[in-house]
């Protein structure tokens, strides 16, 4: 979607939003269906000419505050909510945090239970939420019971991870760089600062791939390991994120010719 597109997107939902709405004081003769954009404007406390322009596709760059406003005003749903501030680019200030759960969400524990290849879910800070028998066989430093449940503290601290992952350091890193992704989205999570925190203490190597500011996007491909009683194997993985909890990974591991 190019940026005009997107512009006109925004707009056409803003129009379509305030001629929802009934003015606070009908009238009855009106030319216009639902709110006058002065009407709006006043609801959420910003200019009219910049209600005119955004619904006209400009390039007008409002700031997260007033989209909120502008969202209030217009009584929007939260899909509704997060719709427009997607349109706007922008994040929503008052974005509600995500919920921790217990346990991992129903869709992700089905699927892991179901896979008989090595499968397990992701919570948020990249603890893992279940998995099953054939992940544990294979992750058996970390998946294994007394172990630290958390990806990255495995990847970077547990020496079972040197062992069973060829090229540890490098993935490793990539591993945190994809961290960083999701990080990026909830900065703000005091748990996962706290968790960056501690790794970064904990190992040399994480504190300095996490200076290095490196990031990339969660991607498959064929991953190899060295298992201790199975000797080298080679799996394709596959990542994904349930429509309903999306801060929630499910992790897949095919296996394949290396």
């Amino acid at each position: 979607m190019n940026d005009d597109e997107q512009r006109r997107l925004l707009g056409d939902f803003v129009r379509s939003h305030r001629e929802r709405l009934a003015p606070d004081m009908p009238t009855r003769r009106r030319r216009t269906p639902g709110l006058r954009r002065e009407e709006l404007a006043a609801r959420a406390g910003i200019g009219v000419t910049w209600c005119a322009w955004i619904e006209q596709g400009r390039d007008v760059r409002a700031s997260p505050e007033a989209l909120a406003r502008l969202a209030v005003a217009l009584a929007l749903t939260p899909a509704e909510r997060a719709y427009l501030f997607e349109l706007a680019e922008r994040r929503d200030p008052h974005a509600p945090a995500a919920e921790a759960m217990a346990e991992a969400p129903e869709p992700v524990r089905a699927l892991v239970a179901t896979l008989s290849h090595p499968a397990y879910g992701l919570d948020r800070l990249w603890n893992a939420c279940c998995w099953n028998a054939a992940a544990e066989h294979l992750f058996g430093g970390w998946l294994g019971d007394g172990h630290q449940k958390n990806l990255l503290r495995f990847a970077f601290t547990s020496p079972s991870a040197h062992r069973l992952i060829p090229d540890w350091q490098d993935r490793a890193q990539r591993l945190l760089a994809e961290f960083r992704a999701d990080y990026a989205r909830a900065h703000a999570d005091a748990a996962m600062r706290n968790l960056v925190d501690q790794l970064k203490g904990e190992s040399d190597l994480f504190a300095r791939a996490w200076n290095a500011q490196s990031v990339t996007a969660r991607e498959g491909g064929v991953r190899t390991f060295v298992h201790p009683t199975d000797g080298p194997l080679a799996y394709r993985q596959h990542t994904f994120s349930p429509a309903e909890r999306p801060d929630y990974k499910l992790v897949v591991l095919l296996p394949c010719q290396p």
